[in-house]
């Protein structure tokens, strides 16, 4: 189950692998938003395996493409035709593609204003090889960052 949070259900910042120092309440305000994938409590059939999120994501709407953390401030703006992905981390094997593809539907019906989806990555082999294996194409590398659309 796909869930918007709030400020106060975001504790989960300090598991953040690749941005921790973001502030929560940034993350929420001036369209930006924070979500996070839960197994569905109420399943019929299977057993829940997992208390709380298995994923969280962070998008910020901008008007450009940002290169950096201080380009994801300059260029946010909650009118944007760019959903930014930012920041993304699971505790469940999957969920981390699981709830880019889930963020990426639910943005397509409720905010059609956006037209591109892209990623403000880190420079690691390990995000290079997430995006790729998920049919990401890079689009830039720049000096911290890159980004995949």
């Amino acid at each position: 189950m796909l869930n918007s949070l709030t400020v106060s259900q975001l504790d989960c910042i300090k598991d953040d692998p690749i941005r921790p120092h973001i502030d929560a309440t940034w993350r929420i305000n001036d369209g930006r938003e924070v979500y996070s994938l839960t197994e569905d409590q109420y399943a019929e059939f299977d057993e829940v395996l997992h208390e709380g999120p298995i994923s969280i994501i962070c998008v910020s709407y901008c008007n450009e493409i940002p290169a950096s953390e201080e380009d994801l401030i300059t260029y946010n703006d909650s009118t944007g035709k760019i959903a930014v992905f930012y920041t993304v981390w699971s505790y469940d094997p999957g969920a981390g593609r699981e709830i880019v593809f889930s963020v990426a539907d639910y943005i397509k019906q409720h905010h059609p204003e956006v037209k591109r989806f892209v990623t403000l990555s880190p420079l690691t082999v390990m995000a290079e090889k997430f995006h790729l294996r998920n049919g990401a194409k890079l689009i830039f590398k720049h000096e911290t960052c890159q980004n995949f659309e």
